[in-house]
């Protein structure tokens, strides 16, 4: 599937977009640019945001903001932020109502017209990645211009990995220690997620 064919599959369909950062904000862009309606949903507030909520309420987009953002989550697909647990109670219960959770990492892999060599480890991803990578920016957003001859190396946090149902075709793992057992349950989840980078 092309970039194209899967935002034409969106086209008048809602899409919730988690987190409003830096590099989600292209994400929402393109999705509203594509006639999606985006529901753009993050925990800070309208004065936090400041100036990109207007940017992003100019474009069509609908904010959820505050500490509900995760309210009453009701779109047809949802793109969980990387940062967040695919098992937050709020995405199991969109998920339980109908919706798709996935993420931009996601579709990328499913649309990618070419070679994805991903990166992965516990020291060292961003360093290796930076070579032609994703570092703070939706490789998504850049799909269209890909051509089959390119590689995409891509760097892919265990909180993006958690949950992946693909592998690029390539993968690196640079090493791996203890990290981040703050946010997964033990160190077996972690490397269960890093694992996910070759398994499929």
């Amino acid at each position: 599937m092309t970039i194209q064919e899967y935002l034409s599959s969106l086209r008048g369909k809602t899409a919730a977009v988690l987190g409003i950062g830096v590099s989600n904000t292209p994400l929402i862009e393109l999705l509203c640019r594509n006639g999606v309606q985006v529901i753009a949903c993050d925990k800070k507030s309208r004065e936090d945001l400041g100036e990109r909520v207007k940017q992003l309420e100019a474009l069509g987009a609908h904010l959820q903001l505050g500490e509900g953002y995760l309210d009453d989550l009701r779109a047809d697909v949802v793109f969980r932020t990387p940062g967040m647990r695919p098992d937050v109670p709020a995405l199991l219960e969109a998920k339980a109502r109908g919706s798709v959770v996935t993420s931009e990492m996601e579709i990328f892999f499913e649309v990618c017209p070419c070679t994805i060599i991903g990166v992965t480890g516990s020291d060292g991803k961003t360093t290796t990645t930076s070579i032609g990578g994703n570092i703070g920016h939706p490789l998504l957003c850049d799909a269209e211009k890909m051509q089959p001859e390119d590689f995409a190396v891509v760097e892919l946090s265990s909180f993006q990995l958690l949950d992946m149902k693909r592998s690029p075709h390539i993968a690196v793992m640079t090493n791996l220690a203890p990290n981040h057992l703050d946010v997964h349950k033990d160190m077996d989840e972690y490397i269960a997620a890093k694992e996910n980078i070759y398994l499929h």
